[in-house]
């Protein structure tokens, strides 16, 4: 039997104490990191032939700084990265307030690499937009505000729609589809899910969207009807809105190792896949 002596004994409880506080650590830490990856196939008719199987992949509601560890987002920017999709969508909310840290904006973000493009949200309007936008701009994000650009997808144009802010009235949908056709594959994005209420009826357009974190505290019946009396009747999933799609995104930020716990709407990376003619949708996680 081996002598029992004063640093054996310290050293088994050390082990004792600090090995039980290591695995917690770790977990609180995989918490902090933890988020969702949501697989989807939404089906549109008007989608061009060339972009049937076209994949792209969706982060909305980072609020960089104290509303989410960086872990998490760097977490889900190399997620995403590792699915390599034809492009990425940020759907607004970058920071939360003015006193949130925006140089961590291109920091964080510049990691990610297929071509990007965003729209702003609320608390990037209530902060400092024109900094947010800049911090995208050193990421190599392009910001659309009430406008579109044509990216070449698969050899045929692929038009992103980009509408601001609709809580802070800073949205005008008139002037984001100026200049687009329809019956073309066209992708709106903006923060606010109840502007898909805004968009051109029945034209099979899909728009993407954050802004509710899937209700944050996700109750059921409870929550939708709250969000419902709020005007908010779209917050989480999918849906069709008037001849058209919306998918809402759950966000990034706030949740697990924050002061704003989520219950039943863990954090979400969406990868959407587009296909055509199906009237149908798939959720596969």
């Amino acid at each position: 039997m081996a002598k029992m002596t004063r640093r054996n004994v310290l050293s088994a409880v050390s082990a004792a104490v600090l090995a039980p506080a290591a695995a917690r650590a770790e977990r609180r830490q995989e918490r902090r990191e933890s988020f969702e990856v949501t697989r989807v196939e939404l089906f549109l008719e008007s989608l061009d032939p060339a972009h049937d199987g076209v994949r792209l992949a969706q982060l909305s509601d980072l609020h960089i700084g104290s509303g989410v560890p960086d872990g998490r987002i760097i977490s889900a920017v190399n997620a995403l990265n590792e699915e390599k999709p034809d492009f990425a969508v940020l759907t607004g909310d970058f920071v939360t307030s003015r006193f949130d840290p925006y140089e961590r904006v291109p920091q964080l973000l510049e990691r990610i690499e297929p071509q990007s493009w965003a729209v702003l949200g609320n608390h990037d309007h209530w902060s400092d937009a024109s900094a947010v936008t800049l911090g995208l701009g050193k990421a190599n994000i392009g910001v659309l505000q009430n406008q579109h650009t044509n990216v070449r997808v698969r050899g045929v144009d692929l038009s992103i729609i980009g509408i601001d802010d609709s809580t802070t009235k800073n949205d005008d949908v008139a002037a984001a589809f100026r200049g687009t056709r329809q019956n073309t594959s066209r992708l709106v994005l903006t923060h606010t899910p109840a502007c898909a209420g805004k968009l051109p009826a029945w034209e099979d357009v899909l728009c993407l969207s954050g802004h509710t974190h899937g209700g944050q505290w996700d109750v059921p019946r409870l929550t939708e009807g709250v969000f419902k009396r709020a005007g908010q009747p779209w917050y989480r999933g999918h849906y069709r809105v008037r001849g058209n799609q919306l998918y809402v995104n759950r966000g990034i930020g706030f949740g697990r190792g924050t002061r704003l716990p989520r219950v039943n709407s863990e954090p979400e990376l969406t990868l959407i896949t587009l296909r055509r003619h199906e009237p149908t949708m798939k959720v596969v996680k």
